[in-house]
């Protein structure tokens, strides 16, 4: 829905071999942990791998295993979340930042067994700044 504003410009932190990004929800509307379903974190076209991702939110850091139940924390419209990885970026140095977002819509109901979900994308060029 506001695909283009997912990434938070000025925000890459690395420490050269674990980087993290903040992020914002393309939704209008507040969504619980369990409804963010995955994430993806690539610098210059290379994945974070997806075992190491992290998602922190609330101060508190979460994998994606973690948050498929969690329904106590919740993502507001006007607060960032930092996912993270273990993917290279040098601090002090550009880097083109794609980040790709699956979530799960509770209220829109479209059948008997499924609620919508959105798949985003984003990509902005930063410099990272050492963690």
């Amino acid at each position: 829905m506001i695909p283009d504003r997912i990434i938070e410009q000025g925000t890459l932190t690395s420490d050269g071999a674990h980087t993290a990004v903040e992020v914002r929800i393309p939704w209008y509307r507040a969504l619980p942990g369990s409804c963010i379903a995955g994430a993806a974190l690539k610098i210059d076209g290379v994945a974070a791998d997806p075992e190491s991702l992290r998602w922190t939110m609330n101060g508190r850091e979460f994998t994606f295993a973690e948050l498929a139940t969690n329904t106590e924390e919740w993502w507001f419209p006007l607060d960032s979340a930092v996912l993270s990885g273990d993917v290279a970026a040098a601090p002090d140095a550009e880097h083109e930042v794609e980040v790709d977002l699956t979530l799960y819509i509770p209220y829109i109901v479209i059948s008997d067994s499924e609620v919508l979900h959105i798949e985003e994308h984003d990509k902005k060029t930063m410099k990272a700044v050492a963690a």
